[in-house]
């Protein structure tokens, strides 16, 4: 009886299974853990970025805070006071700092041009939202340009019929079946 009466509540709360799902997912990836006092690591011996000077660029630029110079295979401080090191301490095309694939020049260059390239596209973004949030003035002139040509097109149209009742009218008045409304009698003549 139970398991029809959940099976039920399921059924009518559907909303029930997206938002369980994902943690179930979650719940299975972690390992099951027993309470254990945590153990510190043992603190690994500092090593200053001289140390990797003769060695290779992969173990110099692990730590963040070195920069290779593959000139003279020299692994040192980087500068941290300023963003670009000196071509002093080392040509920026022989300078790896991070990756070693990639020298420090080619990474300014693609940093700069990815900024270029964002800031260009926010500022269309910018430009293309407030064109579209600010519609009321461009509707406002159409709707002005509308009631214009309305207005316009109903002038010709009392013109036109103006011309159509005077025409008439002439033609009424020479074969004589425009009556005078002058003399209050006009409508007995002809009987």
């Amino acid at each position: 009886m139970e398991g029809g009466a959940a099976a039920r509540w399921l059924r009518q709360r559907r909303f029930f299974w997206p938002l369980c799902l994902p943690c179930l997912f979650l719940l299975w990836d972690c390992p099951a853990t027993v309470a254990k006092e945590p153990v510190p690591p043992s603190p690994a011996p500092v090593l200053s970025c001289t140390d990797f000077t003769k060695k290779t660029c992969e173990e110099c630029v692990k730590n963040t805070k070195c920069l290779w110079c593959s000139e003279n295979s020299t692994c040192m401080d980087y500068p941290v006071s300023k963003l670009i090191p000196s071509s002093s301490l080392c040509e920026l095309t022989e300078t790896y700092w991070g990756i070693c694939w990639v020298n420090f020049e080619a990474i300014l260059i693609t940093i700069g041009v990815v900024a270029g390239v964002l800031l260009l596209l926010i500022i269309c973004c910018c430009c293309y939202c407030c064109r579209r949030r600010n519609p009321s003035r461009r509707l406002a002139e159409e709707e002005e340009r509308f009631i214009k040509d309305r207005e316009e097109k109903r002038m010709q149209s009392l013109q036109r019929k103006h011309e159509r009742k005077a025409k008439h009218d002439e033609i009424r008045k020479k074969y004589g079946l425009l009556q005078d409304s002058d003399h209050p009698y006009s409508r007995y003549e002809n009987e």
